[in-house]
């Protein structure tokens, strides 16, 4: 069987969200990466959408694990089930079989970490496996010739982390990685709701706080929205209207967090790309990069071009797509050593020419 007809699959394992995309088929898997499990028998329970509309709603007997915390695996053997699961679930077990693996994965995972989770497609039947960072295959489904002599910056605003990329002739050159994202701001969310209106709130009812009112520029007719939590006090159930420049302000205060480190990995750019970047601009995927505002706050701060990828929430995954060109024809070509990977790779798993 030549490589060109074995099954190309690509995984996105993201903080918040797991993609799936299979050759041939598309996107097939785009749920929640959350699990439920049952504590006495240890079992799973529940998987991607049906997990995360348990959330707060569950007894003492179920446990919610989120294998991917922050941009880093905080547990391995879930992550792995996890794997398992979904291809389980969508009856696509088979299509491992001598299959083409891409792993997505964010920028803190370690090489140890990496290494487990190949194993795991290893051991469900692919031939290769490869694993990319996530701001990498962000950068290539927005649409960047990456493989170009010209530097661009890639933020990719995840759920669990901010990674932002300096990218140039193929690779990546600088990166930063904070753990300031979807999540973060959620919890900012919480924290200002309960500190001014003694109110705690859920997970749920701060991201839809987000969506709904969360901006960085101040729009004309700014909108208010009521919430319901709590009363940290009284502890019975209690409404209050928020005001979208209160959320703006918390926003803000976390984005100057992401600027600072722009600003550091900048100061640190080699005089070359600093003349790209100001040509080419910046690049912002991910789910970060849906808030209304955000083209205009990093314009205005550093005075350069700004995008938003067309495709914020899918684009890691579309990028991978993508790169099954590119690993193809290194296979062709030997650059790959036997087992599919680049032979003196340190960082990533495969590194372009």
């Amino acid at each position: 069987m030549n490589r060109e007809d074995r099954t190309y699959i690509a995984l996105d394992l993201g903080t918040s969200n797991i993609l799936a995309y299979v050759s041939k088929q598309g996107i097939v898997y785009n749920e929640p990466s959350i699990m439920a499990y049952d504590n006495i028998s240890n079992s799973l329970v529940a998987l991607g959408q049906d997990a995360y509309d348990m959330i707060g709603k569950t007894h003492d007997n179920i446990r919610m694990v989120v294998p991917i915390k922050d941009g880093v695996i905080t547990d391995l053997d879930a992550a792995q089930e996890m794997l398992q699961n979904i291809f389980e679930k969508l009856k696509m077990v088979g299509d491992w079989k001598n299959s083409i693996i891409l792993l997505a994965c964010p920028s803190e995972v370690t090489e140890l970490e990496r290494d487990a989770l190949k194993q795991v497609a290893y051991d469900m039947g692919a031939e290769l496996v490869f694993v990319e960072e996530e701001v990498k295959m962000a950068a290539i489904g927005a649409g960047i010739n990456i493989e170009l002599p010209k530097g661009y910056v890639v933020l990719d605003i995840g759920g669990g982390t901010t990674d932002i990329a300096i990218i140039a002739s193929g690779d990546i050159i600088l990166s930063r990685s904070i753990k300031v994202a979807g999540n973060y701001f959620d919890e900012e969310i919480k924290k200002y709701i309960r500190s001014e209106y003694n109110i705690t709130i859920g997970d749920k009812t701060a991201e839809n706080v987000k969506k709904d009112l969360g901006s960085l520029a101040k729009n004309k007719g700014d909108s208010s929205m009521s919430v319901f939590g709590r009363d940290i006090i009284s502890g019975l159930p209690k409404e209050a209207v928020v005001e979208s420049e209160e959320i703006r302000n918390v926003l803000i205060n976390s984005f100057s967090k992401i600027t600072d480190l722009i600003i550091e990995l900048m100061e640190n750019t080699p005089p070359e790309l600093a003349g790209d970047i100001v040509k080419n601009g910046f690049t912002i995927c991910g789910g970060g990069a849906l808030i209304n505002g955000i083209q205009e706050y990093f314009n205005q701060i550093f005075s350069v071009p700004v995008v938003i990828s067309a495709n914020a929430l899918t684009g890691v995954v579309e990028g991978a797509k993508i790169f099954e060109k590119m690993i193809l024809k290194r296979l062709e070509s030997g650059y790959y050593g036997k087992n599919g990977e680049f032979a003196k790779a340190k960082h990533n798993s495969s590194k372009y020419i």
